[in-house]
């Protein structure tokens, strides 16, 4: 079968979908993935047919406007923020995607693609399979990804009614890009005001492990939690400076923000320090999009763009960084403790995004674990 898979965004959303297109690859199937330009010799490393998606999401994350709406937590201006910059990019998606899904027989995608990919769907007359690595479908069980954890107080019919209005929310800020891009390049009517109709109903896939998010009682049989997407370990080569670092002393704590970005690197740089310093830890700081501050560190911390979180997990106390939905994964994966420090999502009343952003209350319990047991022993 002729699958295309659409995911747009960080590498953090991009990269489980090179692991699952991986998979079905290896399966029988021929893939192909369209993403940005960025990830190219991801996708095309992992054998997949790549098809290039113009747009740097990059850009969009380090812009005044999206800085803002991140350092005020507020979500509802960050979709306002993304609405604005997807206005822009969804005539080129349209015609990105429909030269990528030319010979599909099945397209899939996950929140990052979905939207696309749907129009494309209803344009080409193929079906779409929904792969979400959070947990999309509606449950009385637990509230949807973007609202906090306190809305279960409510009852189980609050936290269904939150998951029914996350798509919601998703869908409304990109309806107007969409409605262009199907007038301009799809030659389709708007979609319906409540978002676009299934062309026929089909299963949907959670990258999740069942048991970080036990199955939900109240979904049905089409519902698969299939465990997270990994990528094989990839043969990684540490700089030689790095792997002395490790070998210096005591396991170190991996501290990283992945792509999220601060008003201040410099700024979180120096909390970073001051909370290794009373801690007495050592540390790799993986500067990311972020762009933490390698400047003035001391010996007992090392500066890196970036590491393979397969390689690096394993070789540390406990890894600090943003709840990512990858992330998260790989950290429980290597077995060491996840402290999460959400970076938005956060309610006014000071509530975080635990539960909604780092993808369920069982998370939330492994980081008030480690934080309670904080430094490692």
């Amino acid at each position: 079968m002729n699958v295309t898979i659409i995911a747009l965004g960080t590498r953090g959303d991009v990269q489980p979908y090179v692991a699952l297109g991986a998979g079905l690859r290896r399966a029988g199937h021929a893939v192909r993935l369209a993403s940005h330009g960025t990830f190219r010799d991801l996708v095309q490393g992992a054998g997949l047919d790549f098809a290039p998606m113009r747009g740097n999401v990059q850009e969009v994350v380090h812009s005044p406007e999206m800085r803002a709406a991140l350092a005020g937590g507020n979500m509802l201006e960050i979709n306002r923020v993304s609405a604005r910059a997807t206005q822009s990019a969804a005539l080129h998606w349209a015609e990105d995607g429909l030269t990528a899904a030319r010979d599909a027989e099945l397209m899939l995608a996950g929140i990052g693609g979905m939207n696309v990919a749907q129009s494309l769907s209803e344009k080409l007359r193929v079906p779409l399979l929904e792969a979400h690595v959070v947990p999309f479908h509606p449950t009385r069980a637990f509230p949807g990804p973007i609202f906090p954890p306190g809305v279960a107080r409510l009852g189980g019919w609050a936290n269904r009614l939150s998951h029914v209005l996350t798509r919601q929310v998703m869908w409304q800020m990109f309806r107007a890009a969409d409605t262009r891009a199907r007038r301009e390049v799809l030659d389709l009517p708007p979609a319906p005001v409540l978002g676009p109709r299934p062309l026929r109903p089909l299963p949907t896939l959670h990258g999740i492990s069942p048991s970080v998010l036990p199955r939900p009682a109240d979904w049905d049989a089409a519902q698969h939690l299939t465990g997270y997407w990994f990528l094989p370990q990839e043969d990684w080569t540490p700089p030689p400076a790095l792997e002395a670092f490790l070998r210096a002393g005591p396991r170190p704590v991996s501290i990283g923000f992945g792509s999220m970005t601060t008003p201040d690197p410099q700024a979180t740089t120096r909390a970073v320090l001051e909370a290794l310093e009373r801690s007495g830890q050592r540390a790799v700081l993986l500067s990311g999009w972020g762009g933490l501050s390698a400047q003035d560190v001391p010996d007992t911390v090392f500066v890196t763009d970036s590491a393979p979180h397969t390689w690096l997990f394993p070789r540390v106390a406990a890894a600090v960084h943003h709840g990512g939905a990858g992330t998260t994964a790989a950290g429980l994966a290597a077995g060491v403790p996840n402290v999460i420090a959400p970076f938005f999502g956060i309610s006014r009343s000071g509530v975080s995004g635990c539960g909604s952003w780092v993808w369920g209350p069982r998370r939330c319990r492994a980081a008030r674990w480690a934080r309670a047991r904080w430094p490692p022993r």
